[in-house]
């Protein structure tokens, strides 16, 4: 393919994209097929002469989008969004049109540049501290990482070698695998899995922290929890703070929980995946109080600020806790740059050594939207799922399990979880909306999450309409 057949083709594929967005909503939000149903469909081997592309955009439609879950349906309303914009496909398309693996400045400067700019944008619009954002002198900064899950890992590392080498200047005899048998990390018993999975590849100790009636960590709890590990020989050094937890979009209370963690010299990680974009509006920018405490702050615009996937800001207030956990440096990385305290190498804040050059899609989407677009994006997804939980109060038979404080609302039937089963089997078995659940205690739960950039009133109240119907259809058949 040369430039002018690229020029041609690309045109194409951007009218396929278009249409394939405007049409969306006339797609079954959740595919028809089984496991295994691609391989047969495919050659089992690469082409030895070259396709045209042609054949290749036909079988898109023939043979990937039979299988493809469409997240940007305004039907589908399951997990919590992830970002779709035409500003951000567009500054993909020019990422990866440049193609440079931002792993140092001298990798290419305007990829790391951007990326810290950016991340100080999106700080200032969040009301960050001053202590995470890098301006020209600070000791903070932001950094994308690949996922919340990544930068609650990265967190996690970059805590325990600070505690390692504490322990070990203290007490120099110290080897780092007697330090690590007593090491112990925390969170709510409503934490994201990853959390749980950081602590395994981390190799310590996690301990779950009983929620209280509204599924938050509160400050007792912990306290009791570290005293009595204390007692036990164990150390303390790490706590995972979530802000709009996965299950029912809970929030942690950090002006408690923060002081306890800066008394006890213990690294607080914040983790607002979801939640973390409504903070933008100077309404919801309570729920982020107290994140003066946390040594680090993570959110994902690649859920809901429009910025898609992948795209997962990271703040710390000390980047050398960062750097100092991972800084390798070969010298076929080195630069002659690197030490003039001007500028960072990203290599040094994350897992991988390669970057892609991420931050245009915020510099695009921030641009194009403006914080007034952004902000009414959000509010207009939270106005929606308050609709929606209106209309569930009118309806006898449900309950609303959880407070509806932004895009989600836990609902159930009033009855068995059986019953609630029952329910989601024929809703998703019916393929006109998407759903997923969660347990709250002991309770089987949907999740109905506003999702889709495109989802109007009209789109929840059809979706109300026939959870209605369904419901009807499943205590019929409970009472034959």
């Amino acid at each position: 393919m040369n430039s002018s057949e690229f020029r041609r083709r690309g045109k194409e594929m951007v009218d396929f994209v278009a249409d394939y967005l405007e049409g969306i909503e006339g797609r079954q939000v959740y595919p028809d097929v089984e496991p295994g149903y691609l391989r047969p469909l495919i050659p089992t081997t690469a082409p030895e002469e070259p396709d045209t592309f042609e054949d290749i955009l036909n079988d898109v439609e023939k043979i990937i989008m039979p299988g493809v879950t469409h997240w940007h349906n305004p039907y589908f309303f399951a997990y919590f969004p992830t970002a779709n914009s035409y500003p951000a496909l567009l500054a993909d398309i020019l990422c990866g049109a440049i193609g440079c693996i931002g792993f140092s400045w001298a990798a290419s400067p305007a990829c790391t540049e951007l990326e810290t700019v950016m991340m100080d944008w999106l700080g200032k619009m969040l009301k960050l501290p001053e202590a995470f954002l890098a301006g020209q002198v600070g000791e903070g900064g932001g950094v994308i990482q690949g996922s919340a899950s990544e930068a609650t890992l990265v967190a996690l590392l970059a805590a325990r070698t600070k505690v390692v080498r504490r322990l070990q200047a203290a007490s120099p005899g110290l080897t780092q695998g007697a330090i690590m048998e007593k090491l112990v990390a925390y969170s709510s018993d409503q934490a994201h899995s990853s959390v749980e999975r950081a602590g395994l590849i981390g190799g310590v100790k996690i301990k779950a922290i009983p929620s209280d009636g509204k599924f938050a960590m509160r400050a007792s709890a912990l306290q009791e929890a570290l005293e009595r590990d204390k007692a036990e020989g164990l150390i303390p050094f790490f706590v995972v703070a979530t802000l709009g937890t996965t299950s029912c979009c809970s929030f942690d209370n950090l002006l408690e929980v923060g002081p306890i963690c800066t008394k006890e010299d213990v690294w607080l990680h914040i983790d607002a995946a979801y939640a973390g974009s409504s903070f933008i509006c100077p309404e919801f920018r309570h729920l982020l109080n107290g994140v003066e405490f946390a040594d680090s702050f993570n959110f994902n615009p690649h859920k809901w600020l429009l910025v898609n996937f992948d795209c997962s800001a990271m703040w710390v207030k000390k980047r050398t806790d960062l750097i100092g956990a991972f800084k390798l440096d070969p010298l076929y990385l080195k630069h002659g740059h690197q030490d003039s305290g001007l500028i960072t190498d990203y290599r040094h804040w994350q897992l991988p050594l390669g970057r892609r050059f991420r931050s245009l899609k915020m510099w695009f989407v921030f641009r194009m939207y403006g914080v007034k677009g952004l902000q009414a994006y959000i509010r207009k997804h939270v106005r929606l799922a308050h609709e929606f939980e209106h209309l569930v109060h009118q309806d006898p038979r449900f309950e609303i399990c959880a407070e509806v404080t932004l895009g989600l609302v836990c609902f159930r039937l009033k009855g068995s979880n059986k019953l609630n089963e029952d329910l989601l089997e024929r809703i998703n078995s019916a393929k006109k909306i998407h759903l997923v659940p969660c347990h709250l205690r002991d309770k089987f739960v949907l999740r109905l999450a506003i999702c889709a950039r495109t989802v109007e009133s009209a789109h929840v109240r059809q979706a109300w309409k026939h959870i209605q119907q369904l419901a009807t259809d499943v205590l019929r058949a409970e009472k034959d």
